[in-house]
């Protein structure tokens, strides 16, 4: 029996597993607070003036209840902080603070290092023909007929 090849949404979660698991292993070794994954991607999801919890959900692809959760984390750690919302008295927007600032560019710092150690183990060529594979327009998710 032949062995297939994993299916490319497998082969990016593994990628992107291996990337979290060096981020929290590189973050806590330099004295940061463990962050879980689904929390760090919070703060990519974040607009500079705030973004509401549901639009935070709607984002990350998760439910109201899982990106509360991941708020509420992070609004005990200080990295987050809530606010009025302007536009709305019953909506509160979630802000990044300025510890939340430090730890998140710090991570960024982190990350940049990790895509050098990658470039060093499979190639700078293969890093970039990757990263421009990723960003290059891929339109709305096909609607395919089944086998």
């Amino acid at each position: 029996m032949t062995e297939t090849a994993p299916n490319m949404p497998l082969l990016l979660a593994d990628a992107k597993r291996w990337f979290d698991e060096a981020l929290m292993a590189s973050m806590s070794a330099a004295g940061e607070r463990p962050l879980t994954a689904a929390q760090g991607q919070v703060f990519a999801a974040l607009d500079t003036e705030g973004t509401t919890v549901a639009e935070l959900a709607r984002r990350l692809g998760v439910t109201r209840q899982t990106a509360h959760q991941a708020v509420h984390a992070l609004l005990g750690m200080g990295l987050l902080e809530q606010v009025p919302d302007p536009s709305s008295a019953r909506n509160r927007l979630i802000r990044i603070t300025a510890e939340g600032t430090r730890a998140h560019r710090r991570a960024q710092s982190v990350l940049a290092l990790v895509e050098a150690a990658l470039a060093e183990r499979i190639g700078k060529d293969c890093v970039d023909a990757l990263r421009h594979a990723l960003t290059l327009p891929r339109g709305e998710p096909p609607l395919v007929e089944a086998p």
